[in-house]
């Protein structure tokens, strides 16, 4: 609930900034505090990985801080509607700016986590909740500093507890035919580092806790992101794909794996791959999203002078777009690994025809006591309310679990545990949600408004225009 208002004392340290260089130190400040915490199991990367992102996300606070500022000698309520509007417009230039961009810590992942909330993520998306979240805490900047603002706190807080009754009495729900969904976490021999046969030790693990399943026990299968790895893997290595086909046929039931093939040199794909109970492939699905500086180096040449660099030899070749399996009973759609924390990624596969979710990871790079998996989960489990499907998270090394379509977290394995969890989870043939049909329409409204609060004309906005010169 912190979400609603820990912005507040941001917003209103803002207000009170003696200049455009205070503002610009408060945001960065605050940004460099606020992601540098969050984010500090990618410091386990190396420095190198961890202060570039924060020093850019505290810049990016930093911009906004001097929006806040320049504008606040403007009426309340035109004030409010920038500030709602331009948050809207940090957390969206974030998620795609740069390189397909980085949603971590968006406050509407937080809001849109309490119960209730999480029902209502189906109608405005997590990114609604940012708008309506930071709503409220500007007016709760505003009517500390004079209690006749109160509109601008009470308009925002009334929607939110309205969206909150329709989360309680109508949450996101599966009605299609039920299927046993079994996760395969095999781990690591060698997390957080390379080990020799690393590839042929993985494959050979997940393949052998795969045949501890009884026959006909389950409908379907999920090996998790780099669960196979070239030469074991089953695009190129014609055996490889033979022991999947059999295992498939033995089950009785689907199976989706996941992992690399390296196509050459310079070049591999990261995919998930379908078999059915008969022992043939559904179809396959190339990553959209690469990790940046993880799965490949943007502007490689630019960059060489990092020798840390060099752990990444290849360059990932991004898929065209969402691909769905049909399979008996419903539609599959499965997104791989940092594609999970983006919403537009579920929304495109939900929006293709799915009616299931699968997330395929792997978090061997952090450790076993890294946040991240928590994070992971936290931020999959808004998405699946969002477009009202169940989902099943397979993580290699980290924590695997299963979603339900409401936000309920099953089952969770351990960090590096070696093991397989079942448990039931339902196709949605209800249709799209509203964020399915229509995304992030709650952050245009709120740009919009911002817009409108800027540019247009009217009695009450100050002299001096856009330097927010003192009202007459």
């Amino acid at each position: 609930m912190l979400a609603f208002v820990a912005p507040t004392p941001f917003l209103w340290g803002l207000r009170r900034a003696d200049n455009a260089g205070a503002a610009l130190g408060v945001g960065f400040v605050y940004g460099a505090v606020f992601f540098g915490l969050l984010l500090r199991w990618i410091a386990v990367l190396g420095m190198v990985a961890w202060i570039p992102l924060t020093l850019w996300l505290a810049a990016m606070a930093a911009a906004y801080g001097l929006l806040v500022w320049t504008f606040r000698l403007w009426p309340p309520g035109r004030w409010w509607l920038i500030v709602v509007g331009g948050w809207a417009l940090w957390e969206l230039v974030r998620s795609y700016f740069p390189w397909g961009g980085f949603p971590w810590g968006s406050v509407g992942y937080a809001a849109a986590g309490n119960p209730g909330l999480i029902g209502a993520v189906q109608w405005v998306g997590p990114s609604g909740w940012s708008v309506l979240a930071v709503g409220v805490a500007a007016g709760l900047a505003l009517i500390v500093e004079d209690a006749g603002n109160w509109r601008l706190f009470v308009d925002p807080a009334v929607i939110v507890l309205l969206l909150v009754m329709g989360g309680v009495l109508f949450p996101p729900h599966t009605d299609g035919e039920v299927l046993t969904v079994a996760i395969i976490q095999g781990s690591s021999p060698c997390p957080q580092v390379h080990c020799q046969n690393e590839n042929q030790r993985i494959f050979e693990r997940h393949l052998e806790l795969s045949r501890q399943i009884p026959r006909d026990s389950v409908d379907l299968t999920v090996w998790p992101e780099n669960s196979f790895g070239t030469p074991f893997d089953p695009i190129g290595n014609e055996d490889i794909d033979q022991d999947l086909k059999i295992e498939a046929q033995r089950l009785g039931a689907y199976m989706l794996v996941s992992g690399t093939h390296r196509v050459d040199s310079e070049f591999f794909v990261n995919a998930n791959i379908v078999y059915t109970p008969i022992g043939t492939q559904v179809g396959r699905y190339d990553k959209q999203h690469p990790v940046p500086f993880g799965e490949y180096v943007p502007l490689r040449g630019l960059f060489s002078f990092i020798p840390q660099l060099d752990q990444v030899p290849r360059d990932m070749i991004p898929g065209s777009g969402p691909v769905v399996f049909p399979i008996q009973g419903g539609v599959l759609g499965s997104v791989i690994s940092f594609e999970g924390a983006f919403s537009r990624k579920v929304r495109q596969a939900a929006a293709a025809g799915a009616e299931l979710m699968v997330v395929a990871t792997n978090e061997s790079s952090y450790g076993p006591d890294a946040p991240a998996s928590d994070q992971f989960i936290e931020m999959a489990r808004v998405n699946a309310a969002a477009v009202g499907q169940d989902l099943a998270l397979a993580a290699i090394t980290g924590k695997s679990t299963f979603i339900e379509a409401e936000g309920t977290v099953g089952i969770k394995t351990e960090p590096l545990e070696e093991t397989v969890i079942v448990a039931d989870l339902q196709f949605r043939n209800a249709g799209p949600t509203i964020f399915t049909r229509f995304g992030d329409w709650l952050v245009f409204i709120a740009l919009a408004g911002g817009a409108a609060a800027i540019f247009t004309p009217g009695p009450g906005r100050p002299e001096g225009g856009l330097r927010g010169g003192r009202r007459r």
